[in-house]
């Protein structure tokens, strides 16, 4: 396997490695599901130390398709020096886990992400805890009774791929290889403590989950919930509206010329949402479920039960968050019976 270039023409998840600019290599690393296909990790190098931004899920597949990569640049596993994670969801987070016990190498993932990595650690943590109780508040029994058809009864299997990291990532510079330098960027929103990596010299910025090329991030999907999560999203999309433009290198996705271009459409997609949502509040539509089962999802438009748990459950909250930003914009009001959220314009 030999390096090619980043030139477009190719499916983005198609096994490789892709040379983005000097010293930046491109390594698509397969996933367990077919919804997101793969996930980008990017070797940074100057031929002698070596740095990683994300790392994978923790699978053999994975595993075995990184030590390929890093072959064709004349490394292996054992030669990362780093691992700089984006943000601590288990496909950019787990395989950095096990290969730091492994190989060594040091770790580094953003500061607001601790208290949902220790919530992960927990081996007594049932799966989704966090989001059965917010969709309860959305009023969406009926996809609480499928999540636990599909996860009911067992408890987290995977609590030692949630170690802690060696480093907290703050804001502010950081030297990454000799020559080369990062602006760590907090960008919140997709998971408390997401931050993006910017490189100025060189004109890029690896947007992990914040920005995605082809779908809109799932908001605040993480075990620690916050208040206003698609708040803290739409803040940190205009936070990197207002740096200078560059090439992205998201995680899921392939590299495309302009972040602008795509956040400009990310945020017209929620102001769209956001209207769409607020206009079908009445008297007898009051819950994010009831908004939700009156919408279309995807790209296809496809209706609420028509998908699996796992995405109801990722339309209803993400509904529950547009909703709650309208209250909080003092366009809608919110009232709670029984524990559940009821809306009213």
């Amino acid at each position: 396997m030999e390096p090619l270039p980043e030139d477009g023409e190719r499916d983005w998840a198609e096994p490789g490695v892709y040379t983005v600019s000097p010293g930046v290599h491109r390594i698509p690393l397969p996933l367990p599901h077919d919804a997101l296909r793969a996930v980008n990790v990017y070797a940074v190098t100057d031929g002698a130390r070596l740095v990683l931004v994300d790392s994978g899920w923790a699978l053999e597949s994975a595993r075995e398709r990184l030590s390929r990569g890093l072959k064709a640049l004349g490394a292996n596993l054992g030669d990362i020096d780093e691992f700089l994670i984006t943000h601590v969801h288990r496909d950019h987070y787990t395989l950095a886990v096990e290969l730091r016990r492994e190989f060594g190498g040091k770790l580094g993932l953003g500061k607001r992400e601790e208290p949902s990595l220790v919530r992960s650690g927990d081996p007594d943590r049932f799966p989704m805890e966090a989001q059965v109780g917010l969709l309860q508040r959305c009023g969406a029994g009926p996809v609480v009774e499928e999540l636990a058809k599909a996860f009911g009864g067992v408890r987290h299997t995977e609590a030692h791929l949630w170690e802690q990291p060696d480093e907290w990532l703050v804001p502010g510079k950081r030297a990454i290889v000799p020559g080369r330098e990062f602006d760590v960027v907090h960008t919140p929103g997709h998971t408390d403590g997401h931050v993006v990596f910017v490189d100025d010299e060189a004109g890029l910025v690896f947007s992990g989950d914040h920005v995605l090329p082809h779908i809109t991030p799932s908001i605040g999907f993480q075990p620690v919930p916050t208040e206003l999560p698609l708040s803290d999203y739409l803040d940190s999309l205009r936070l990197v509206r207002e740096m200078p433009d560059r090439r992205m290198l998201p995680a899921h996705g392939p590299v495309t010329g302009s972040v602008h271009a795509r956040v400009d459409e990310l945020l017209e997609h929620h102001r769209d949402r956001l209207e769409v949502m607020g206009a079908e509040i009445t008297a007898d539509v009051t819950t994010a479920y009831e908004v939700a089962l009156r919408l279309g999802w995807t790209r296809k438009r496809r209706k609420l039960p028509d998908m699996d748990p796992f995405n109801q459950m990722l339309a209803v909250l993400e509904t529950g968050s547009h909703l709650d930003l309208l209250v909080a914009q003092g366009k809608l009001t919110s009232t709670e019976d029984d524990g559940v959220r009821h809306y009213a314009s």
